[in-house]
């Protein structure tokens, strides 16, 4: 007996929104997976996984969830919910139960995006305010995009979704990789996310790992084919006939 095909989910990181998605969902869909690219509000781990969760709630059937760059981190605790049945990982983020961002970045180099973050602040319910980051204009298609199209770098640059700073303090407070299977792209030239803490992260995971040596860490965009193969990949073997 086969499963149902899985519905993926594409989960997209900070400075991004989901039109990141484009060429992967395009590839997807012209194979007959469906696929959705639901917003994420970058406000913080807690909240946006919970947000995430809530969306894989209200599908039917089984998920794959794709996460991109601090995607990963949502992926990662909203995949510990039952109907999850693979995780894959774009230049992502992989932590541990417990473990921060910052934690996890910490042990390895900093890349170049530390050194180009812009700190803004927006309101808080309360009346109190709170720091959000982005990536410096001038910046950012070296340090996102680096083999992206300059016109479309500049409109990402210009389009950025902020993300709270306090998303590289919380702990993630579950890791579905070590009970789901998991894949991971790592993006070789990434200037976002230092290579080293994708593939440390990765392997820990047990995950399939791909590698494309030259991709930024706009890496859904530049090679859409190429991301959407290791989702396909993930769709084929949690079909699998006989899968329980």
């Amino acid at each position: 007996m086969t499963t149902p095909a899985p519905t993926v989910v594409l989960v997209h990181g900070a400075f991004a929104d989901a039109a990141a998605w484009i060429g992967v969902i395009s590839e997807l869909r012209s194979c007959g997976i469906p696929v959705i690219a639901p917003p994420n509000p970058l406000r913080g781990l807690a909240s946006d996984a919970a947000y995430v969760a809530s969306v894989v709630s209200q599908i039917d059937g089984p998920v794959i969830l794709v996460g991109h760059s601090y995607g990963g981190a949502l992926i990662t605790v909203a995949g510990a919910a039952e109907n999850v049945v693979g995780l894959v990982y774009v230049a992502a983020y992989v932590p541990h139960e417990g473990e921060s961002l910052g934690e996890l970045q910490g042990r390895f180099p900093d890349s170049p995006l530390a050194s180009n973050l812009k700190e803004w602040t927006y309101p808080l319910l309360d009346g109190d305010s709170a720091i959000e980051v982005t990536i410096d204009e001038a910046a950012f298609p070296s340090v996102f995009a680096a083999d992206v199209a300059e016109d479309v770098t500049r409109v990402l640059a210009a389009a950025q979704r902020p993300l709270a700073a306090a998303a590289f303090t919380e702990t993630a407070s579950a890791a579905a990789w070590r009970t789901k299977p998991s894949w991971a792209l790592v993006a070789g030239a990434d200037r976002a996310i230092n290579p080293c803490v994708q593939r440390f992260g990765a392997e820990r995971a047990g995950a399939v790992v791909v590698e494309l040596p030259d991709a930024s860490h706009a890496v859904a965009l530049s090679e859409p084919k190429r991301v959407a193969d290791l989702i396909r990949d993930a769709v084929r073997a949690t079909s699998r006939p006989g899968r329980p």
